[in-house]
């Protein structure tokens, strides 16, 4: 049974930072693409950043960029969202995502809250 468990959010100031870790297990997921995605509140959830498990290549999003880092430890079986010059507007429950690369399984962890106060 695949588990993506969250871990690291909470309240921060503006200009904070925030390091979110995601502990997956129940399979090796080489060949899956391991994900962080948002949702703030009375908004549609939005992809943030991504990262291959093989090869490590990563994906931001515009809004993002230059201030998050998404990194893995194949070790540890963790992806890590480094969060930097936090905002406000980054306020929202963060999930984790795991998604096979043909698409044909998508897994989600339960989310963790991230707050940045102004």
């Amino acid at each position: 049974q695949v588990q993506l468990v969250e871990s690291g959010g909470g309240l921060v100031q503006a200009g904070g930072v925030l390091r979110l870790s995601c502990a997956a297990s129940g399979r090796t997921f080489s060949g899956y693409t391991m994900g962080w995605f948002r949702q703030a509140s009375g908004k549609e959830r939005e992809f943030v950043a991504n990262i291959r498990w093989s090869g490590g290549r990563t994906s931001y999003a515009a809004s993002v960029k230059g201030r998050f880092t998404i990194s893995r430890d194949n070790g540890k079986n963790t992806v890590y969202l480094q969060m930097n010059s936090l905002k406000p507007e980054d306020t929202a429950v963060y999930y984790c995502n795991a998604r096979c690369l043909s698409g044909l399984s998508d897994y989600w962890g339960q989310g963790t809250q991230v707050t940045v106060s102004s």
